[in-house]
């Protein structure tokens, strides 16, 4: 795999970029995330200037393009599901649907990113994935300190809704973990490089705190964390997010989040958890992301079980739970 970005691919992810910071960051971020809110404004422009259509519409664009778009918009703190809806929704059913988009399992009533503001649910159900149209009463509003709008399902929207197949939910899953690691890529390469930036503004001793050595190892490691996170993200996606393949970096993005997470609020004294401090728009966000799907314990049971669950017949034994 070519680890550079192409032109095309550079130029996607500059003219998002031009667009994102008009649109979003760390002020808004925290503005919405105080209100609780979804930011319809961002959703909107992100459609209308077509992010939402490079997996399906492009002819030169695929999965890869959209993991690319929805770790720039979590990197800018977007409070949008543009994840669901313009890579998981589509790489799922083959066809857009109406968004918001909100990811669900069919034993979970929540709480559940975006779902309260969402018009379409993808729910995994066993074996297969449902598609459920949203109507008002499906979903109560969750107060949350964790940077995203979240609902609750009502049992009644998830007994209903649009089979897509045998084998779909699996599916279903494989590129809900791929886009769930993309936007805990994006939001962790945000709260370390907001750290490091702080890092070099502090003084003690006379010197920047980012001058020490043993601050520097530190901020090594995360560094280290993220880019293997950044290549793991990057292959999955181009590949067609094989199941073992997205277990593994939705793992392995789940604990170097928690280790982002950890470091750069002991790295800035703790003081990214007030609202002053534009840390908390990732970093508590990291928090959410990092346990969707029941974290990485269970992506690495879904991956044993994937691996090795199957293989009863040479005595290989997998016990669940």
């Amino acid at each position: 795999m070519d680890f550079a970005l192409s032109e095309d691919q550079r130029a996607i992810v500059d003219a998002l970029g031009q667009l994102l910071e008009r649109h979003a960051g760390a002020s808004r971020g925290a503005e919405l995330a105080a209100k609780g809110e979804y930011d319809a404004i961002l959703d909107g422009v992100l459609a209308e200037a077509g992010f939402d259509a490079l997996l399906l519409d492009g002819e030169e664009t695929g999965p890869l393009e959209a993991a690319l778009a929805c770790e720039a918009v979590a990197r800018a703190g977007g409070a949008v599901a543009f994840a669901a809806t313009a890579l998981v929704a589509p790489a799922v059913a083959k066809r857009r649907l109406p968004g918001p988009v909100a990811l669900a399992t069919v034993d979970d009533p929540g709480p559940v990113r975006f779902a309260f503001h969402a018009r379409t649910l993808l729910l995994v159900d066993g074996d297969s994935a449902r598609i459920v149209e949203l109507t008002p009463g499906d979903v109560t509003s969750l107060h949350s300190n964790f940077g995203y709008p979240f609902g609750r399902l009502s049992e009644e929207s998830r007994s209903r809704g649009k089979s897509l197949g045998p084998g779909s939910g699996e599916r279903l899953l494989a590129w809900w973990r791929v886009a769930l690691s993309a936007e805990m890529l994006g939001t962790m390469d945000a709260a370390l490089g907001f750290t490091v930036a702080y890092l070099n503004e502090r003084q003690q001793f006379g010197r920047p705190i980012g001058a020490f050595q043993a601050v520097q190892h530190r901020l090594a490691e995360c560094a280290i964390a993220v880019e293997s996170a950044r290549w793991l993200v990057y292959e999955t996606a181009a590949q067609g997010a094989r199941a073992t393949a997205a277990a593994t970096t939705a793992g392995f993005a789940s604990i170097a989040s928690g280790r982002v997470h950890r470091e750069t609020h002991q790295l800035s004294g703790a003081i990214g958890y007030t609202t002053d401090h534009d840390l908390h728009v990732w970093s508590m966000r990291l928090q959410a992301l990092r346990l969707e799907l029941g974290g990485a314990g269970a992506h690495f049971r879904s991956l044993a079980r994937q691996r090795w669950g199957r293989q009863r017949g040479s005595g290989a034994v997998v016990k669940e739970g």
